[in-house]
């Protein structure tokens, strides 16, 4: 069984890879980059401040970065564990697809679906009640994602078990947050 989905996993990265063209390459290459979201960011911080008392909004843009530094750390644990190589360093597969980028770290899982789905998420937690439309902030994980298979860099299962930690480590550290620490804050 594993072997069938690790078939299908190679065959859907071949053929979503296989959809980019040139043209579109900058635009891929850039979004899959953090510099280019920088105002998503500022605005999330905004929006903290907005709807929190500054010290409230503090601790929760700290424990968003300890998150983020959470989902980091062990996301480049379980690389290592795994050591699932790249679509492309594989061989195999280098004759069949689009590579625009060419890192030689390890793919699954990938940071960048686990970071950027556990930020949206834990913002999307946050500020929900107060901010209705802050579900649009998905686009940015899904965009993050989609440059990665474009890129070459990345199997569908690693984009989807890192959207898959990120979500939950999100939702971990919300249920934290909000046991633990917001007590301390009234």
């Amino acid at each position: 069984m594993l072997d069938s989905i690790l078939q299908w996993d190679r065959d859907a990265f071949i053929y979503l890879n296989n959809l980019g063209e040139q043209p579109y390459d900058f635009f891929w290459s850039t979004v899959t980059k953090y510099p280019p979201w920088i105002p998503l960011f500022l605005g999330i911080l905004i929006l903290f401040f907005i709807n929190y008392p500054k010290r409230e909004a503090l601790t929760l843009i700290v424990t968003l970065l300890v998150m983020v530094f959470f989902v980091e750390t062990l996301t480049n644990l379980v690389k290592q564990i795994v050591a699932r190589p790249r679509p492309n360093n594989d061989e195999d597969l280098k004759m069949m697809i689009r590579i625009v980028k060419n890192p030689s770290s390890y793919s699954f899982f990938s940071a960048h679906a686990a970071i950027s789905f556990s930020i949206i998420a834990f913002v999307t937690f946050c500020l929900r009640k107060y901010v209705s439309w802050v579900v649009l902030g998905f686009i940015w994980p899904v965009l993050f994602i989609m440059s990665r298979i474009y890129l070459g860099v990345h199997y569908p299962l690693d984009l989807l078990a890192g959207a898959l930690f990120g979500a939950l480590s999100a939702y971990f550290f919300f249920r934290i947050y909000h046991k633990l620490i917001s007590p301390y804050l009234k």
